[in-house]
């Protein structure tokens, strides 16, 4: 903080003992290092509380940043989901208007009714899977004759 070197602080020394004594310089040394140490605190803690001020507005920028950027992302889904909607709805009337149509030129006959009779009609029982049969993909064992075979063979010509 303050350049002082050895000689300056040898000077600063032998002026306190002539001005105020060889029985009152302990006790001021004494006050004199408690208020320094108290200046250390205090400077040390407002350096704290500025440091802990700029993190926490930092900390609310980048809240701010990423409220923004939320906000932004849900207003796109909002347009695009409107834009879906509005598709959809389009695609339904079509749809509407189409049927109306066709119920028009089968005079006057609701298209519900003869779909119905004809699915209700073309519905067949379901077909059973043969359960007892067995699992054509299951592995068959191998024959341990052929096993033992085989290596009476490979012993005989290692001999």
């Amino acid at each position: 903080m303050f350049d002082f070197g050895f000689t300056e602080l040898i000077a600063i020394g032998v002026v306190a003992l002539i001005v105020i004594g060889p029985e009152r310089l302990p006790k001021v040394a004494r006050t004199a290092g408690h208020l320094y140490g108290r200046m250390q605190r205090y400077v040390s803690s407002v350096k704290s509380d500025i440091s802990q001020e700029i993190q926490l507005d930092e900390m609310r920028r980048v809240g701010q940043d990423f409220k923004a950027s939320v906000e932004s992302a849900v207003s796109g889904i909002e347009q695009q989901a409107t834009a879906v909607d509005d598709y959809l709805r389009d695609e339904a009337d079509s749809v509407t208007n189409v049927v109306s149509a066709m119920a028009e030129t089968e005079s006057e006959r609701p298209v519900t009714e003869p779909a119905m009779k004809l699915t209700e009609a073309e519905q067949t029982p379901q077909q059973s899977l043969p359960l007892d049969e067995p699992d054509q993909n299951a592995a068959t064992p191998t024959p341990s004759a052929v096993v033992e075979t085989a290596r009476g063979e490979s012993a005989g010509k290692s001999t």
